[in-house]
């Protein structure tokens, strides 16, 4: 598995809590540098380094409006994410529908035994 492909890079943008609050904030509208880290208790330049992240993972575009250069969230980042997360709960729902049938046909088939009048 390569470190580059895009649900690689999306998990490893999402693990860190500064990133996933910078895309919280970014999800009401479109921010600047200095906006997030008015907001934060980071620097600027610690800012543009998750924002480069982000950026990296398709999580985030940056424009340029003259001097500023916001970032805004692209939601078409999380599709892989989506994917792979849904993938993931089908087949853990199946096998835990198959572990309960078990389970219920084995505890039916305890109770027989051990109760062969009933």
């Amino acid at each position: 598995m390569s470190t580059r492909d895009p649900l690689s890079l999306a998990f490893a943008a999402l693990a860190d809590p500064t990133r996933r609050a910078i895309l919280e904030r970014l999800a009401s509208g479109e921010a600047g540098v200095v906006e997030l880290a008015d907001a934060s208790t980071l620097t600027q330049p610690a800012i543009t380094k998750h924002l480069k992240v982000l950026e990296r993972a398709g999580l985030v575009g940056r424009a340029r409006d003259r001097q500023r250069r916001p970032a805004r969230l692209q939601l078409e980042g999380l599709l892989p994410v989506d994917d792979w997360l849904r993938r993931a709960h089908t087949e853990w729902s199946d096998r835990l529908d198959r572990l309960e049938a078990h389970l219920a046909a084995h505890t039916e088939s305890t109770i027989t035994e051990e109760n062969p009048d009933v």
